[in-house]
């Protein structure tokens, strides 16, 4: 064909007209990523669930949804902080999943008893339960509320740090946590006059 019109190929033009899409992005190594992130992601799981045989589930439900992720996805930017919302995510999906209260063997609660006389049994009792409430208070919220709740109260990370982690701004977390506290202390006052 070339040749009729009197000109040469152009191989070099070819075989980049014939050569596939560009490669996808190359998939972090993630037995890496697990020895760097992992404690993250079970501390973030443990502090929304309070049960670490869940956060353990969460722990790995994070990293499997990070195996199966499409070869062609974008690349995560902040893997840490993509980590910990995705393990906040999952650790809140498994307590809205929950229809039932949970079953909490004597043996795991004998280390909390206290020495202390003060504490009775009732008290710990009711501590227990208001732990429950207010793991179940933000699983309500929505995702993001939640997210920003559980790392400020439950992690203990600053506003700035926060706003780092999630991308956003220090002021859209503070109005963000300053909503979500009121809702939930409004909520508590409810809850406690239910169970007075």
């Amino acid at each position: 064909m070339y040749e009729e019109q009197g000109r040469k190929p152009n191989v070099e033009a070819t075989a980049q007209l014939e050569s596939p899409q560009a490669a996808p992005p190359p998939q972090p190594d993630l037995d890496l990523v697990f020895r760097e992130h992992h404690a993250t992601v079970f501390r973030a799981a443990y502090r929304v669930t309070g049960n670490a045989s869940d956060a353990e589930d969460v722990l790995q439900t994070v990293f499997m949804r990070l195996l199966r992720r499409q070869p062609d996805a974008a690349a995560v930017g902040n893997m840490e902080g993509y980590l910990r919302r995705a393990a906040v995510n999952a650790a809140l999906d498994l307590i809205r999943s929950r229809q039932s209260a949970p079953q909490i063997p004597l043996d795991d609660v004998a280390p909390l008893l206290p020495e202390n006389a003060s504490l009775a049994p009732d008290r710990v009792h009711r501590s227990a339960e208001i732990r429950a409430w207010l793991r179940q208070a933000v699983a309500r919220l929505n995702p993001r509320a939640a997210e920003m709740f559980s790392l400020r109260f439950f992690e203990g990370k600053d506003n700035p740090e926060i706003a780092e982690t999630l991308g956003t701004t220090t002021a859209t977390v503070a109005v963000t946590l300053s909503r979500t506290r009121d809702r939930i202390q409004q909520e508590f006052r409810s809850y406690m006059g239910e169970i007075r």
